[in-house]
């Protein structure tokens, strides 16, 4: 296999699994990710998704359900599970609208806002541990990167003629002649 040009730089022109920014940052998020995760778990009892959720309403205050969705980037089966599971934990509440109970509004317990106050500076504190690695200059621009990075992933997940996922039947049955 032919190596890259050395002034293309290696995640512009991938070449083996490695040099893919999407894997890399997979990588990434499972690594310091999972310090997270056992935070969640084995000190709060709350999963990764449940976390999100919290960490969404105490940002942006009481939301219904698809507005809670979107901002915490999940489908509505997975926030509507974990809306679920932190309600039964008393950690959220939820309420009608005054002249709607179709709609319901979501927001933190007192439990649920001591939950968060005492997790969210030990994740605030793993973010810092991982961007120690660069300098301040390093770290402000990786966020401006990451805004235009965001930017543009946006702009292709909404281009039309994409092929859908059937994840009724795994998106590879089909394609493998499997069912």
């Amino acid at each position: 296999m032919p190596s890259p040009s050395p002034d293309v730089p290696r995640l512009a022109q991938p070449e083996i699994l490695d040099d893919l920014l999407l894997y890399r940052l997979s990588r990434l998020q499972a690594a310091a990710g999972g310090v997270v995760v056992r935070y969640c778990e084995g000190r709060f009892g709350i999963t990764r998704r449940e976390w999100r959720v919290l960490a969404v309403l105490a940002a942006r205050g009481p939301l219904g359900s698809s507005a809670l969705a979107e901002q915490a980037h999940l489908d509505r089966p997975r926030t509507s599970k974990a809306v679920t599971s932190l309600a039964g934990k008393k950690l959220i509440s939820r309420s009608s609208r005054a002249g709607d109970a179709r709609q319901i509004q979501l927001a933190l317990t007192p439990a649920g806002m001591a939950l968060h106050r005492e997790l969210f500076p030990l994740v605030s504190q793993i973010n810092r541990e991982v961007l120690a690695a660069l300098t301040p200059g390093e770290t402000a621009t990786l966020g401006e990167m990451l805004e235009r990075l965001q930017q543009q992933a946006d702009v292709m997940a909404g281009k039309d003629g994409l092929p859908l996922a059937d994840r009724r039947h795994g998106s590879s049955a089909r394609r493998l002649g499997g069912r």
